[in-house]
């Protein structure tokens, strides 16, 4: 049985990817997977720009409040519950259309995870200690001597990746660049269109401000605040708005100030998207500045029904 294409919809914070992806859905019978990396805590409504109920009406959505924020969340476990939803939604006769600007969520879906060990923690324990140490760059070089191609692909101070690739030459005895050789995704197994949308960037930075500034207007103070009872994990502490705003709560700095950390850190986050998604050799980007949200939605249409 042939497939019609599964759709990505990828790109930068703020270019337009959602109203795209459920008007797509809406006109070709789909239903969306979320491939957003904030989206999948519960309690993270306004940081995470969360579908609003009337989107929820409109398009039925998946892999959206999985988790509380007091746990760990991994790609692993979201390409779980990618694939799970995927099988779900062909199996009713509807199309996955899968959005969002996590490359690494879309990676793990196409190309398919290295999952490696259960991990040494002792041995992990050990780098990150001589990393503190001697430094990245001297751990990088020794993984160079033990994994040529990881460490061609690795930055030196990319301290977290160059341990998860020592740790696994190490415990393994195979370079993490052969066994990530041997994932298998969902390239090959289904056909599939994958679509970058993008913006001129001053135009991408004033709507990401924007929609900063519309998220404090609908009590993003608030909803950080109430996190300050639990026991936020290792993953949730980082995601962006909760530590700028937090500092605010613990009195470091006032509110404009939490702003401008809030919209300095997302046009940061904005550049690495665009860094990733450009790597991506088998991406179709479309300019979207001057088209609206149907005129894009009629394209993607004639290019996956061509």
């Amino acid at each position: 049985m042939t497939h019609p294409p599964l759709v990505f919809i990828v790109g930068p914070t703020a270019v337009g990817k959602s109203e795209v992806g459920i008007l797509l859905a809406k006109q070709i019978g789909g239903e969306i997977i979320s491939g957003d990396a904030m989206q999948v805590y519960r309690e993270i409504n306004i940081a995470s720009a969360k579908p609003t109920r009337d989107d929820l009406t409109k398009v039925k959505h998946h892999c959206l409040n999985l988790v509380s924020v007091t746990e760990d969340f991994n790609v692993a476990r979201f390409r779980r519950e990618a694939l799970k939803a995927i099988e779900d939604i062909l199996s009713r006769g509807r199309r996955p259309v899968i959005v969002g600007g996590s490359g690494m969520y879309v990676s793990v879906l196409i190309d398919g995870i290295f999952e490696g060990s259960a991990g040494d923690e002792h041995l992990r324990e050990q780098l990150e200690e001589e990393i503190k140490i001697q430094g990245t760059p001297a751990l990088h070089e020794r993984l160079k001597s033990l994994d040529t191609k990881a460490a061609a692909k690795i930055h030196a101070h990319d301290a977290k990746r160059i341990v998860r690739a020592l740790e696994v030459v190490l415990s393994t005895k195979s370079p993490i660049s052969k066994l990530q050789s041997q994932r298998q995704g969902l390239w090959g197994q289904y056909p599939i269109r994958i679509f970058g949308l993008n913006r001129p960037r001053v135009e991408l930075y004033r709507r990401l401000e924007a929609r900063i500034d519309k998220m404090f207007e609908q009590g993003l103070v608030k909803e950080i605040q109430k996190l300050s009872t639990l026991s936020l994990s290792p993953t949730a502490q980082t995601l962006i708005g909760i530590p700028q705003v937090q500092g605010y709560l613990q009195g470091e700095y006032d509110l404009e100030r939490a702003k401008y950390l809030m919209k300095l850190n997302t046009r940061h986050y904005v550049k690495r998207q665009l860094t990733w998604f450009r790597r991506e050799k088998r991406l179709e980007w479309i300019n979207v500045d001057n088209e609206s949200a149907q005129d894009i939605v009629e394209d993607i249409i004639k290019k996956i029904s061509a």
